[in-house]
């Protein structure tokens, strides 16, 4: 079976960092390769949206919101008891864990469209949905409801936060144009795709590499957890996905959502309202567990578990 390009660049991002080569995106094009990737899937959705009337997705923006609080709880006991970490860093490590990976989704939406399995499109305002609800608990797990100051500034990182607004920007101007209106600006954001997504993956191959050393350093536990919890989510997110009756490329997207871990707003978020929750256990388990084995191997298990699940779902 053939191997998506795309992801044989991550796998030469975390080779050359492995061997510590001096290859580096020079950061003027790392920052315009992550805006280009996220005004993309923000644009694609947004398009979609413009085909269908907003208040009938509002049933699986509630269900995917609750799905969002529910791994979140569901991965902070997890912490606290088997793997004996602080109450702000159990809960720091759990809302990334209950938020999305904008990158794992963007190879999950590539891989299906290599293996010309369609999908609904407006899945990427699931990934915008997703960003909030876990930071909000993870903090509340972490702080309880005082410090109402913080609780602005974190807010407004959230939903300000670059990454935040280049998603909903492009949704908005996704639309507001329809189809029709980003034809001109398709060539780069819808044709030029999977070129910059490989771009994205060998850096971040690169990132991930370099937070080899310092998981070894933190024990076992966060290795297994970077890799079981991705699992977890993925069941969660295949059971809610049939109970609002996705299609199997929408399941597999969805499972992927749950499975992935935040990298962007969970970070800058908890390092505004809970800075003593330490970045280097929640990015060494997000960064270097958690998105390589999603993309390597997570993506094909999940679509296999999408299949087996309509496939029973049809028997039932």
């Amino acid at each position: 079976m053939a191997i998506d390009p795309v992801i044989l660049f991550f796998v030469l991002g975390v080779a050359a960092g492995l061997m510590r080569s001096e290859l580096r995106l020079p950061a003027p094009v790392y920052e315009l390769v992550s805006m280009i990737l996220l005004l993309s899937i923000g644009l694609k959705g947004g398009v979609e949206l413009a085909r269908q009337p907003a208040l009938d997705l509002m049933p699986q923006i509630a269900a995917v919101t609750v799905m969002g609080i529910v791994l979140t709880l569901l991965a902070f006991p997890l912490l606290r008891g088997l793997g004996r970490f602080s109450r702000v860093d159990a809960a720091a490590i759990a809302a990334h864990y209950g938020s999305v990976s904008v990158g794992t989704f963007a190879v999950a939406a590539a891989y299906l469209t290599y293996r010309q399995i369609g999908f609904e499109q407006h899945m990427p305002l699931f990934v915008v949905v997703l960003e909030i609800p876990a930071i909000i608990i993870g903090v509340l797990l972490a702080k309880g409801l005082g410090r109402q100051q913080a609780w602005g500034r974190m807010l407004h990182e959230v939903l300000c936060g670059k990454s935040m607004v280049l998603l909903v920007g492009g949704l908005l101007v996704g639309w507001v144009a329809g189809e029709d209106g980003v034809q001109s600006i398709k060539p780069l954001f819808f044709d030029l795709f999977k070129g910059v997504l490989a771009l994205f993956l060998l850096e971040m191959g690169l990132i991930a590499a370099g937070h080899v050393g310092g998981l070894l350093r933190q024990g076992l536990f966060l290795l297994g957890f970077g890799m079981a919890m991705p699992l977890i989510g993925a069941v969660v997110g295949t059971m809610v996905a049939l109970g609002l009756g996705l299609s199997l490329g929408g399941t597999v997207l969805l499972a992927t959502m749950a499975a992935s871990a935040s990298y962007i707003a969970a970070p800058a978020a908890f390092r505004l309202v809970v800075p003593e929750a330490k970045p280097a256990f929640s990015l060494a388990t997000s960064l270097g567990v958690t998105f390589p084995f999603n993309i390597v191997l997570g993506i094909p298990l999940y679509h296999w578990m999408a299949e087996r699940a309509q496939m029973m779902k049809g028997v039932w």
